[in-house]
């Protein structure tokens, strides 16, 4: 039973559900380190499906067809892939498709992806570029959804996306309503989608009006179909603030409010953001609903904060549920042993038929087994200490309680215990300078590479760049506020960069571009308002740093004058995958924070695991960049000769109590 829609179908009408979405990591380590959660999410969370997302122009296929087959092959939880259908190639659709079906997947979210540009997208060296256009064929959603129903039937159930507060396109932002994208969801409906799931919101308002007018509407199409509200649990404020701006969801005023008075303080941002998702839920639990009432989170491969979420609602069904099938037959997720979890080998029980339930989920593996005795010795020859490691033989397998209870669950999501530790470890990422054996690390969607702009946003921030100068200006500008964001970040200058504005600015003087940037903090308060982050009772530090692009011909004389200085360290890369290090061993940490009653706090890593991966994607977005102008135009010549020749360079240097070390360092070179 691995469609969503048969599923749906065997719960009872007034019962709740819930999904959890994820995204390929973009280190292996991140990979290892996913597969180690969602095995313990599967088990203590119970989760109906998973939803695995695909980047822009399949830029993310073979990683998540990787994590698609872990999830339905491996940790055997029903999956919905997604897919984008344009600008790339044609037949990765139909390869995409076929690899589910090999997979066993048998859900799919038919998503559009970037408007259709062919012209930037095409690689003319290619003599079948033409023909390989996916554009030719599919230019909006429902294009793919109709080809998936031709060519597959029904074996595929295929989910479409909603957009509660209209869709932003924004290339026609004048167009953002519900009111405009009604017609192309009834198209949708028509062409045969088996579900609706929504993006992301905070207007609860906003999300019952919404589904409202769809149930209401003329064509009837949307009477009983599941439509999944799409949540993102508060990770931070600065995360939130960036997620709402991308994707145009409105915060209301009071969850705002709320939130700015902390934002500082991750650990509060969280609590408080775990009180607003639970809301959310609450009000949308006492509204009517045709069927099972869905909620479908946005984990960004996290895990404490969903899991609070999930407790809070009591949206973690009991650790033995028993389904109903079409057919008639009963399911139990009872188990039959095979695998440890929680220190117990635990054995898959069996319904009373004795058979082997059908969709299962995994067991946490993890190397705690008891010894197995027997009852006379271990009731006369064990002690309290050596029995926690023992297991009678009549009890073995058998845990005294339910390893899925939900004490266990709120455990985990305390970060309680060994399995606490595992799951709230990279519990505050702090974006790609966080740890890059995080599944999280680096990213807040997975879609991949992009500029988050449509192509006259793009012409109205950067206008079209002639000269070097022109690159030049564009930085500059962004520095000095009159441009809100620069293709690699979205958001105007924070605070604290703004105390190192004139350095940077003389680093653009010298045609050096810097995309991050942090001063030296040496014991300023927590709560200080400029470079102040987390718990109010304590006291952050900093170390100098900067990243830039500059010329490679300007990267060979700096380089011989960073050699000279035992206090820095650099990690330089291009796009041709060329690297250059100071040690590229070294781990540096350039953030921490120490409060009263914790460990000291690390969010700021910078590696050349991380480096490397960021640098990929840095010059990816030159790539982007240079496809807003038309090919062989002054633009996108300068663009690209920028790309080939030009260096990403990270530089920090560690002697933070020298606040203008790094500065003087680099403007004297």
């Amino acid at each position: 039973m691995d469609k969503i829609t048969d599923k749906l179908a065997a719960l009872p009408p007034d019962s709740n559900y819930f999904s959890l979405e994820f995204f390929p990591p973009k280190t292996q380590s991140g990979f290892a380190n996913l597969h180690a959660r969602l095995s313990r999410m599967a088990q203590a969370l119970r989760p109906l499906f998973v939803n695995v997302t695909w980047g822009a122009g399949g830029s993310t296929s073979a990683k998540s067809l990787a994590l698609a087959e872990l999830t339905q092959r491996s940790l055997q939880l029903t999956t919905c892939l997604h897919l984008t259908c344009t600008n790339m190639s044609r037949k990765l659709v139909d390869e995409a498709l076929e690899s589910a079906k090999a997979l066993g997947v048998r859900n799919i979210l038919a998503l559009r992806g970037d408007p259709p540009r062919s012209d930037e997208y095409r690689d003319d060296s290619n003599p079948d570029a033409e023909a390989d256009d996916s554009n030719k064929d599919f230019t909006w959603a429902v294009d793919l959804v109709r080809y998936i129903k031709k060519e597959h039937g029904d074996y595929f159930c295929v989910g479409v996306a909603g957009y509660p507060e209209g869709h932003s396109d924004q290339s026609h932002p004048e167009h953002q309503s519900v009111g405009h994208d009604l017609p192309y969801l009834v198209e949708k409906a028509a062409a045969g989608a088996d579900f609706i799931m929504t993006q992301l919101f905070y207007d609860v308002e906003a999300y019952k009006e919404y589904e409202r007018r769809l149930r209401e509407h003329e064509s009837g199409l949307f009477k009983t179909i599941p439509i999944i509200p799409g949540l993102m649990p508060v990770q931070s404020y600065q995360i939130l603030r960036r997620t709402t701006k991308l994707s145009h969801a409105a915060l209301p005023p009071d969850v705002l409010k709320r939130l700015e008075a902390i934002k500082g303080d991750d650990e509060a941002v969280k609590r408080v953001g775990v009180d607003i998702i639970s809301e959310v839920i609450e009000t949308m639990k006492a509204t009517p609903n045709p069927g099972p009432r869905g909620f479908h989170f946005y984990t960004l491969n996290l895990e404490k904060v969903v899991t609070q979420v999930l407790e809070r609602s009591s949206l973690i069904p009991p650790a033995t549920p028993m389904v109903t099938a079409p057919n008639g037959d009963v399911w139990s997720d009872h188990a039959i042993a095979e695998e440890e979890a929680d220190g117990f080998l635990v054995v898959q029980k069996t319904d009373q038929n004795g058979h082997r339930r059908r969709d299962s989920s995994v067991r946490n593996s993890q190397p705690r087994n008891r010894v197995v005795v027997s009852r006379d010795r271990a009731s006369s020859t064990s002690s309290n200490r050596t029995s926690a490691f023992e297991a009678p033989e009549d009890e073995a397998g058998i845990p005294s309680d339910q390893i899925n209870s939900r004490a266990n669950t709120l455990a985990i999501s305390q970060g309680e215990g060994a399995v606490g530790r595992e799951a709230t470890w990279d519990d505050f990422p702090n974006g790609r300078w966080g740890d890059v054996r995080s599944p999280a690390y680096g990213e807040i969607d997975g879609y991949g590479v992009s500029l988050h702009a449509s192509i006259p946003e793009a012409n109205r921030l950067w206008g079209q760049p002639s000269s070097i100068e022109d690159i030049c200006t564009i930085f500059r500008n962004h520095l000095e506020g009159k441009i809100d964001a620069i293709p690699w970040s979205e958001e105007a200058l924070q605070a604290e960069t703004l105390t190192i504005k004139d350095q940077l600015l003389a680093l653009v003087n010298k045609g050096w571009w810097s995309v991050a940037s942090q001063p030296a903090v040496n014991g300023k308060r927590s709560n200080d308002p400029v470079f102040g982050w987390g718990p109010k009772n304590g006291f952050v530090f900093q170390k100098p740093f900067v990243e830039l692009f500059l010329s490679a011909a300007d990267w060979q004389r700096l380089r011989a004058n960073l050699d000279a200085d035992e206090q820095v360290t650099y990690f330089a890369g291009n796009a041709a995958g060329d690297f250059e290090s100071t040690n590229e061993q070294s781990v540096n940490p350039v953030t921490w924070g120490t409060f009263t009653g914790k460990e000291i706090i690390t969010p700021t890593i910078i590696e050349a695991v991380s480096f490397k991966s960021w640098t990929e994607e840095a010059f990816g977005i030159w790539a982007e960049w240079q496809r807003v102008y038309k090919p062989g135009s002054e633009s996108s010549r300068l663009l690209e000769r920028v790309r080939k020749d030009y260096w990403l360079v990270n530089i920090i240097h560690h002697g933070y109590l020298e606040e203008h070390a790094l500065w003087n360092r680099l403007l004297d070179a």
